[in-house]
């Protein structure tokens, strides 16, 4: 059943979304990525805008994948299609998409602002921002649980610096049963204190600690997390910014130091720079349990939840 145009909505920010609304977004995720046979057709007749102006491999493909499989007619609009590239503002691009899109799924590497802008005439699916990237905490979600049965008390570690995905996963732990989130991040590539403070409100506890060393000891987690350290390709103004991440590097005496009673297992959001944030036999699962290529999977699986619940479809 499809809902009309009034309960359609947009998915900018997991901040913006209660407990219960992640919970459903991942029900609906862990669902279709164990059977998405049966969502086929969900969606038929609708029509969806993939604004992608910036690169992308997987969560460009997933979106793809997730709303051909669910029925939607799709149009791709990169860089060079839209009027954006010759000074038209975001709230215009939306203005005109609203006329002939029913969901618009945007990807730009600039300010969330700008998908604001366009939220404000057409729902619009958050695939990464600057600040954000809220379906890559979705297709976590659902591999985590694929994995260990339930994300209830797990205790994670996220080394690298603060950006898009370690938001979105700072948020996943702070509106949800985690036991705690452990940030290792260089000095001034963590969280502003105001950021922190916010996140520990939810739930009222210190969900979210922040560490800028690694000790030889770090308390023991479920799973180790890492991201590219050059965000979306960026290049660093600092010359010297490699050696301040050296420490922060994943290798399987690392994974160890983490591990407990139990071996805590490594994820990572891809794309991956090989030797540099991440050894290739921790990333590919030769010497601990990688979960990276379910993380990848479940992509898909965000993707249809994401487009699923934006159009208001049940």
């Amino acid at each position: 059943m499809i809902s009309g145009p009034s309960a359609r909505r947009s998915l900018l920010s997991l901040a913006e979304l209660s407990a219960d609304e992640i919970s459903t977004l991942g029900d609906l995720a862990f669902r279709y990525g164990q059977a998405s046979d049966t969502f086929a057709g969900r969606l038929a007749g609708m029509r969806a805008g993939l604004v992608f102006t910036a690169p992308s491999t997987r969560t460009r493909t997933s979106f793809w994948s997730a709303a051909v499989t669910l029925g939607c007619e799709v149009l791709h609009l990169g860089q060079s299609d839209l009027q954006i590239s010759t000074g038209e503002t975001w709230s215009d691009t939306g203005s005109m998409l609203a006329n002939l899109l029913d969901v618009v799924v945007a990807r730009t590497n600039g300010p969330q602002r700008d998908l604001v802008d366009l939220a404000a005439h057409v729902p619009t699916i958050n695939a990464l921002t600057h600040e954000e990237h809220p379906t890559q905490a979705i297709a976590d979600l659902v591999a985590m649980r694929e994995h260990f049965g339930s994300i209830e008390n797990l205790r994670l570690a996220y080394l690298g610096e603060v950006h898009n995905t370690a938001r979105a996963l700072a948020l996943l732990a702070s509106k949800l049963p985690f036991a705690r989130l452990d940030v290792y991040s260089p000095e001034g590539g963590g969280f502003e204190s105001a950021e922190l403070e916010s996140l520990n409100a939810v739930r009222g506890a210190e969900v979210v600690r922040q560490h800028h060393e690694l000790p030889a000891t770090p308390p023991a987690v479920d799973i180790v997390y890492a991201t590219r350290w050059q965000s979306m390709g960026a290049a660093r103004q600092d010359g010297a910014w490699l050696s301040r991440f050296a420490p922060f590097a994943i290798a399987d005496e690392v994974m160890r130091r983490f591990s407990g009673p139990t071996e805590a297992v490594f994820m990572h959001d891809l794309p991956a720079v090989r030797g540099q944030e991440v050894t290739s036999d921790v990333l590919d699962g030769v010497t601990v349990t990688s979960l990276v290529q379910r993380q990848a999977f479940h992509k898909a699986s965000a993707a249809a939840a994401a487009l699923l619940w934006s159009i208001g479809a049940s």
